[in-house]
This record gives structure tokens, sequence and C-alpha cells, in this order.
């Protein structure tokens, strides 16, 4: 198999889990009455979680450097978070504590600290206490510390079957769905033994993906709480089995364009939706302007992505090699 950091497989989903975020957020996805802008507003998040989950896993599993890993990941997150950060908590007239809350990426836990629009910076938060989390892990007990994550996921799980949480953004009622993801990848890279990897061969897409929708929908009653593993299942399924149709369909240019640019788009569209004249008015005038926000938030998220967040990306890269020249 190639290198699971470049499955196209693995962008179509990205890709498709910001236009479910996107959708959730931005236009009415049929009445709502039937909630369908929550159902995919969990699939979009769900998918993404998998994704990050499984990629993480599968980077220390190929280069076991906690250093390396931090820098990346810090050098990709941060700089973008920070910019919008600075703009919408000025705009909100922020307190010096929800500043260091969000600053330090701890803003989604009790007592939440979000504003109006940075509500969705808690998934960023739950990825930045995640990277510290399973960086210290990695650090002190080794790479086979991963192995522990299918059981911790599971006490997640429990957590919010004992709780009755479907879906929250706190990070102990969700961290299950990045888990998941991780769990996925030590079963794609054979450490959790070949029973695991030949199961997951062996079960049907399209039954995974019906069950997928159900659970992410507030009707689907206890099938939530199984929701990151039908997530997983599904993306696993498509890495698997690149042949099938819906790998196919998820291999196209646009997808991975929105893949691309997916970190900008999702930081940046609260901003339009929220603080400016492109989301303002009554219903149907906010949503006349949706053509005309859309363009502009695909414009700041194309040049975010390939001048912003490129240099810093680029700038970690330079770092990493300094550090390593130091230690040689």
């Amino acid at each position: 198999m190639k290198s699971t950091l470049h499955l196209k497989v693995l962008d179509g989903w990205r890709g498709i889990s910001i236009l479910c975020v996107l959708a959730a957020h931005l236009l009415p996805v049929g009445p709502k009455s039937l909630q369908l802008n929550a159902m995919f507003g969990l699939l979009g998040m769900a998918l993404f979680f998998t994704l990050s989950g499984f990629l993480i896993t599968s980077f220390l599993l190929k280069n076991p450097s906690t250093l390396d890993f931090l820098v990346r990941r810090f050098f990709r997150i941060i700089p973008l978070a920070w910019l919008y950060l600075a703009i919408a908590l000025g705009l909100a007239g922020a307190s010096s504590d929800i500043w260091l809350a969000h600053y330090f990426f701890y803003a989604n836990l009790p007592p939440t600290h979000l504003v109006s629009l940075t509500e969705h910076i808690w998934s960023l938060c739950m990825e930045m206490q995640f990277y510290i989390g399973i960086a210290l892990m990695f650090a002190v007990f080794g790479v086979r510390s991963l192995l522990a994550i299918p059981l911790i996921g599971l006490l997640f799980t429990l957590l919010r079957v004992t709780d009755g949480v479907y879906a929250s953004s706190v990070s102990y009622y969700r961290m299950d769905e990045i888990l998941a993801g991780c769990t996925l990848a030590l079963i794609i890279h054979q450490r959790l033994g070949s029973r695991a990897l030949a199961w997951l061969q062996r079960m049907p897409q399209w039954p995974l993906l019906l069950l997928l929708l159900i659970s992410c929908h507030e009707q689907g009653a206890a099938l939530n709480y199984l929701r990151p593993y039908l997530a997983a299942l599904l993306v696993g399924t498509t890495i698997l089995h690149p042949g099938r149709a819906m790998a196919s369909l998820l291999d196209n240019r646009v997808l991975f364009y929105l893949a691309t640019i997916s970190y900008a788009l999702y930081v940046i569209h609260p901003m339009l939706a929220v603080g400016t004249w492109l989301g303002s008015g009554d219903v149907i005038i906010k949503y006349l302007k949706r053509p005309l926000l859309f363009v502009v938030l695909f414009a700041l998220a194309h040049v975010s992505t390939f001048y912003y967040e490129s240099w810093w990306t680029g700038s970690g890269k330079t770092l990493i090699k300094k550090l390593k020249l130091n230690t040689a």
C-alpha cells in the first residue's frame, strides 16, 4: 500500500467533511423540523476527527519523533488560529481570561470561554489538547503506548453513555472521535493483528454510510454513541478498497482542492457569516448574499492557504531540519 499519508481517498473525505460543515453553518439543509443542519454538522466533524486521528497516528508510527510532530502541528494550526482569534476577540471586546483560554486552547472546557465568533474554535481546542496528550504519552511510554488508544477511546465513549451525551463541544465528550481514527490507523498498519484488518476488509460500505448518517441525527438515539466507530470503519473501507465506487467518487479534483483549503475555510467562515455585512439582514436578504459570501470565503481561504499558512508550514519544516542538525 502506498503511503497512507497521501491517499487520495483521504483528501476526498476531507473535502466532504468541510462541505458538510459549511452547509450546516451557512445554508438551510431542508426544513428545520428534520434537523438536517445538525446532522450534517456532526457528520462533517466526525469525518474530520477520524481523518485527524488516522493521519496523526500514521505519522507517529512512521516518524517516532515527538518534537518533529509537535513543531509540524503547531506551525500548521497556530498561525491562522491566533490571527483569527486576534480579530474575533478584539471585535468581541473579550476580557483577558477569555483571550488566555483561547490562545492556550482550553476555551471549550467548563466553564467555557467561547464567544459568538469563536464557537467553532472548540474543535481546534480539542485538537491541540489531543496533540499534547498523545505527544506526552508517546514520549514517555514509546510507540507501544499507542496500542492503549482503542481502550482509551472506549472509556471516553463509556463516559458519553453514562452521562447520556450524544454530542458536545467539550473535549471529553468528543475525544472518542479522534481516537477512533487513531484506532483505524493501528488496524491499517496491522498493529492490532491481521484479524482486525481482515474484519475491516469485509465491512460493507453503503450500509455503513447509512448507519453513520443515522448516528449523526438526534433520532438515531443510542446509535449516536457509535458515530466515531462508524465513521472510522467507513473511511477504513475506502482506504482498503480504492477500486470500489465510493472511493472512486472521492477521487476528484474538486474535493482535493476543498481538502487543501479546508482548514482556512473552517477557521474563517464564521467571521463572514456573523461579523460582517455579508451575514447581516433578515432571512431572505441573508441568503441572497450567500453566493457572494462563498466567493469571498473561498478567495480568503485560498490566499490564506497558499500564501500565509504555507509560509508558516515551510518555516516549521526548516526549523525541524535545523533542530535535527543541531542534535545530530
